[in-house]
């Protein structure tokens, strides 16, 4: 006997002698919360565990819509350090000591591989900026994002640089030794 899909969706009384019981929520839903090892879940644990989660856009909320939360400042300097680590000297090439990342990957698509990156790259300058450092510090940093995404536009080549210039990196090199002649507040 097949279903139709409308008695999979709603719920109808008896028939052909049978009745219905598929309704998963209201009071007739009863039984424990099973996660994916066999383990029973509280529901209270559910609850406080999607209030992390929970996304706000009201406009009284200063980080409406932000799914980092609450970050530090140090916390911040370190995603900016991971996020250049992994764009410019993640993986080591098999047989020699030279580091790339997934810059030099993604950029080996022609064009939009370089816009990604570009991207990316621009946003670590405004972490850096809303972090506090200076015009003269952003400037340089954008300079070497834009010699990256230049030369990066020329395929193989340009590719190559990616590995070896590591924008991303020069630029947390740049906000680190900002950051480490800030006097300690």
């Amino acid at each position: 006997m097949t279903m139709s899909d409308d008695d999979l969706v709603t719920r109808r009384g008896p028939r052909s002698g049978r009745t219905s019981h598929a309704n998963f929520s209201g009071p007739e839903a009863r039984g424990p919360i099973i996660d994916q090892d066999g383990h029973e879940i509280r529901p209270e644990t559910l609850e406080q565990g999607f209030r992390e989660f929970r996304f706000e856009f009201g406009q009284d909320n200063p980080f409406a819509g932000n799914p980092f939360g609450n970050l530090t400042r140090e916390q911040r300097i370190a995603r900016i350090e991971a996020i250049a680590k992994l764009l410019d000297v993640a993986f080591i090439l098999p047989g020699t000591n030279i580091r790339y990342g997934i810059d030099g990957l993604i950029g080996l698509i022609p064009v939009i591989g370089d816009i990604i990156t570009t991207a990316i790259s621009l946003w670590l300058v405004r972490e850096a900026r809303a972090l506090g450092a200076p015009w003269y510090i952003t400037a340089r940093m954008l300079g070497n994002v834009a010699v990256d995404g230049v030369v990066g536009l020329v395929p193989l080549a340009g590719d190559a640089f990616d590995v070896m210039f590591r924008a991303n990196m020069r630029n947390v090199r740049l906000l680190r030794r900002w950051l480490d002649k800030q006097p300690r507040i």
